[in-house]
């Protein structure tokens, strides 16, 4: 099955659209789209996997606990956030699709 990373949701997203595309044994490979989402307020991601994730398109604002720390993310930028790293995202661009490729593993 042929698809696009670019491709377009139809309408408004409510919700952060998130797509597994590809998983074996240990390795996860997500696309999602996000469009003004951010985390709920309080919650922190602490996974059990190392993440490491791109900004295809858009842009978005990343802070990671121990050490703190406030990334602001564009087109291309990529970080990789260890296993058991409280992060949280703050905030993503209201007015343009942020498009993320996340591997996690």
């Amino acid at each position: 099955m042929q698809t696009n990373l670019f491709s377009q949701p139809a309408g408004p997203i409510p919700e952060e659209v998130v797509e597994v595309l590809a998983s074996s044994a240990g390795v996860r490979i997500e696309r999602i789209v996000s469009q003004g989402h951010a985390s709920p307020p309080g919650l922190w991601y602490n996974q059990a996997e190392n993440e490491w994730v791109a900004v295809l398109t858009g842009s978005a604002r990343l802070t990671l606990r121990d050490p703190d720390e406030t990334l602001d993310l564009r087109d291309g930028d990529y970080v990789l956030i260890r296993a058991h790293r409280p992060h949280r995202v703050d905030w993503t661009q209201p007015d343009r699709l942020t498009v993320w490729l996340a591997v996690f593993y």
